[in-house]
């Protein structure tokens, strides 16, 4: 449906007047000038022996080249770095290095777009306005300014002129010399090129349009409203429009300046924490995820919080997707690679009926040698750079949304390891994990909790307190991350929910009742010793009198709960 829509729309966009139509040949001919020079680079290096030599350099001469090609170029290079199913893994680091910086547009003219917008002159609505931009991007550019009604400062962020047509122009040619890769693109990829180009042109065009992007913002403040460890800018929305965002200034430092936020007297691995736990959030909880947190886009609050802006890229992830994705944490750490196997079907990274026993083993290799070095050694990008390769032997092909957030997970790691050499992604991300599936009052989280604890039908003690070790280890890292005068971050792990919960099961699923008594006597023996090792560790943080009350109080519902499942056992029973 959305690669008809987007042929439809780029098809009326270049054809619509004659000026067009030229526009378009003297575009095509120069791409396919520049890129048909260079594709012949390519064979002749192959022909004659040397392909493998000069990769460094023929990598080096791609990067130059998009640049040279623009906007669409630099965007299609930016995807093309986290593509390791389309492109190999020396030219994707090659292409990470592309930035957006790119020289401003002048200043007369992004004025007087804004006035344009605002439909008043500038000077009635700002007291102030910078005569340089502070940020200038292939798509737009940003000013600082202040409002003159209120003295708030704002940054206002500027739509480059004349770039719809040229997007909408270069979509239009991708899509045509897409259309002749799709026999190699099935063999190789399980689908065909023109759908590559259409997930890449429908989020290029969504960042064409700012009245999106500040609904985004709008979207990320509900979903942060009560985290007192991240900063969204709010929009101002009556000052802005398709082609003008007005927003609250940041006032922190860029992830850009790394020995600026050292010297600061940031706590270092509290502003860490926050970050992962935020970025995990936006994975699991909202399916809501910025989709290029740069370190420009970046800042650390004085306080320790983390602060986001631009947010005309996103990725949205369904609800049955975050559950897929929280299904394979669960499978990796009951080592239950076939599943996992399973769980890339499901999320769209193999064909539908794949036989995915070939990968199982792959997988396992994968998981093993990067968990097995344990935390310590353990980091996201070398398990996507062993993924990597995978992806280049097997037919698995990446979505365009796990595009962007297997990027948005390398970037922020990446600015974790400018802060901290020695950062370790799952020393933060396995106790944000934990208190998730602990705390979390979803049914499905309480269903995969049950997974994680039991193993081939045995009760696993160690892990529940390990997970317990870790989820505190969350709480208290964050508690003493950011501490404002407004507001106090959550200091004790809260497991009043889940204890009520778990008696609620207790009493009501026979299945769990007798899996669980089957925990406390398996092996013939009563396991009073691990009881007491699980409360020792949750007694400074479960206020045991509060918690009764709360499952005291909750015993109506559990009664009717139990006779209607003692009455439905009943019935199917006849």
């Amino acid at each position: 449906m959305i690669e008809v829509f987007l042929d439809y729309q780029v098809k009326n966009k270049v054809s619509e007047s004659k000026g067009a139509v030229l526009s378009l040949l003297g575009r095509g001919v120069e791409i396919v000038w520049k890129l048909g020079f260079y594709w012949a680079s390519l064979v002749y290096d192959y022909a004659v022996g040397r392909d493998e030599e000069v990769v460094p350099y023929r990598a080096r001469q791609l990067r130059n080249l998009l640049c040279d090609l623009g906007p669409s170029f630099i965007k299609a290079g930016q995807v093309l770095a986290n593509r390791p199913d389309i492109i190999r893994a020396d030219y994707m680091n090659e292409l990470c290095i592309l930035q957006d910086d790119v020289p401003p547009f002048p200043n007369e003219i992004a004025f007087r777009i804004i006035e344009e917008e605002l439909g008043r002159p500038l000077e009635t609505v700002f007291s102030r306005i910078t005569s340089t931009t502070i940020a200038a991007a292939s798509l737009g550019q940003v000013y600082k300014a202040t409002l003159r009604e209120t003295g708030e400062d704002v940054a206002i962020k500027v739509l480059r002129p004349g770039i719809e047509p040229i997007i909408y122009r270069d979509l239009f040619l991708f899509r045509t010399l897409a259309s002749f890769l799709n026999g190699i693109s099935l063999q190789k990829l399980g689908c065909n090129a023109e759908l590559i180009v259409d997930e890449f042109g429908e989020k290029l065009l969504e960042e064409l349009d700012y009245t999106l992007e500040a609904r985004n913002i709008v979207d990320f403040l509900e979903n942060f409203k009560d985290d007192p460890t991240v900063k969204i800018p709010r929009v101002y929305e009556k000052l802005s429009g398709s082609r003008v965002l007005v927003m609250e200034w940041i006032d922190g430092i860029r992830c850009t300046n790394p020995q600026a936020i050292k010297d600061s007297g940031i706590d270092i691995n509290g502003f860490l924490t926050v970050g992962v736990s935020a970025a995990l959030r936006q994975l699991l909880e909202f399916g809501l995820f910025h989709g290029d947190p740069h370190p420009g886009n970046i800042f650390a609050m004085r306080d320790g919080r983390i602060a986001y802006v631009d947010f005309g890229n996103v990725a949205v992830l369904s609800q049955q997707n975050k559950q897929i994705l929280i299904d394979a944490v669960v499978h990796a750490v009951n080592e239950d690679y076939t599943e996992m196997a399973n769980d890339f079907t499901r999320l769209g990274f193999l064909a539908k009926g794949t036989d995915v026993s070939p990968i199982v083993p792959a997988l396992e290799a994968i998981w093993q040698n990067s968990a097995g070095k344990g935390l310590s050694d353990f980091n996201f990008r070398s398990v996507t750079a062993q993924f990597n390769e995978l992806v280049y032997n097997y037919p698995i092909r990446i979505p365009e949304r796990f595009s962007l957030v297997i990027r948005s997970l390398l970037t922020q790691e990446g600015i974790c390891f400018t802060l901290k050499p020695d950062f370790k992604f799952l020393e933060v991300a396995y106790p944000y994990v934990a208190k998730r599936l602990l705390t979390d009052p979803n049914p499905a989280l309480r269903e995969r909790l049950i997974q994680v604890l039991f193993k081939d039908g045995v009760f696993q003690w160690k892990r529940l307190e390990n997970l317990i070790v870790l989820a505190k280890d969350n709480v208290t890292k964050m508690s003493n991350a950011v501490q404002t005068n407004k507001t106090q971050t959550q200091s004790k792990l809260d497991l009043t929910d889940t204890i009520k919960d778990g008696a609620r099961l207790f009493l009501v699923d026979a299945g769990i009742r007798r899996q669980l008594l089957l925990a406390l006597t398996e092996d013939s023996k009563l396991h009073i010793q691990e009881l007491l090792d699980v409360y020792r560790l949750l007694e400074a943080d479960v206020d045991v009198p509060s918690v009764a009350l709360e499952v005291v109080r909750d015993l109506p519902n559990v009664a009717r709960d139990f006779v209607l499942s003692w009455s439905q056992s009943v019935l199917s029973d006849r």
